[in-house]
């Protein structure tokens, strides 16, 4: 004989329906939002610091000044800096289907979850449901039109933030950013092989910070100690002292070293 469910029983199996609904929907409709970008690149780190977010807009910046159709999608939640470090001044349009249009700065249009803070040095102190679904809300209310690349600023680490994005996101490939100290390097490397449990591509390890002060050598180490590209080295430079606009906009030598970096992830994306 079948064996009956007890009421506590059929509400928790009608629950677990009712999530996979939800979770399907949400795929769905951030699909949608998405289907005419042709490349979603993350640009990720293990920590904070190794400037990640500088690493995403100067990136962005490139390959928009290259001709491009590129956007940046900051879903750091916590520290989302993408707004000042592009010198956005106007809020996202709503258009008549009720979708946020980014506003366009330096040829690339840009979303953040800065837009949402009344005061930007604010502490976004939020748990890991409330980050979930905040992500989710961003990705599928937002209308980016044709874009041959979109640049995601992911949060730091290895925990819920992150793997939200991860798994909400059929992503095309990340770049991964390390400094040159030991203490990046270990992190940059759980990075790396938290992607490679996910099934995404690495599309290879920047050096950023590199120099007399720090050193060089930590990301060609781990791009051969992994098996995955270097796709070149970022040195510390007095042109990132001018924050009025990318650093690749104002000094030749920063945009030579992201058009190798560009062409790396190009590459490998074809």
């Amino acid at each position: 004989m079948t064996q009956q469910m007890d009421p506590n029983q059929q509400a928790q199996a009608r629950a677990r329906v009712e999530a996979m609904r939800r979770q399907f929907e949400q795929k769905r409709a951030i699909s949608e939002s998405l289907s005419r970008i042709t490349h979603k690149v993350g640009v990720y780190s293990g920590k904070g610091g190794v400037g990640k977010t500088t690493v995403a807009v100067n990136l962005a910046a490139t390959l928009a000044n290259d001709g491009a159709k590129v956007g940046v999608l900051d879903v750091d939640i916590d520290c989302p800096n993408v707004i000042r470090a592009m010198k956005v001044a106007e809020a996202p349009l709503v258009g008549e289907d009720r979708k946020m249009i980014p506003p366009e700065r330096f040829g690339v249009k840009v979303m953040s979850m800065g837009f949402f803070q009344q005061d930007e040095e604010e502490a976004i102190i939020w748990r890991g449901p409330m980050i979930h679904n905040a992500i989710n809300q961003l990705l599928q209310s937002t209308e980016w039109g044709d874009l041959d690349y979109l640049l995601i600023d992911l949060p730091p680490g290895t925990s819920d933030a992150p793997l939200t994005v991860m798994q909400a996101l059929d992503m095309d490939g990340f770049v991964v950013v390390t400094t040159p100290q030991e203490l990046a390097k270990i992190d940059a490397i759980r990075s790396v092989n938290m992607i490679k449990k996910l099934h995404i591509e690495v599309l290879g390890v920047v050096e950023n910070f590199s120099g007399d002060i720090f050193g060089y050598g930590a990301g060609e180490e781990l791009a051969e100690h992994l098996e995955i590209p270097f796709l070149g080295r970022i040195e510390m430079r007095a042109a990132y002292r001018d924050t009025s606009r990318p650093a690749v906009l104002n000094d030749n030598e920063v945009l030579g070293e992201y058009r190798g970096i560009a062409e790396g992830v190009t590459s490998g994306l074809s």
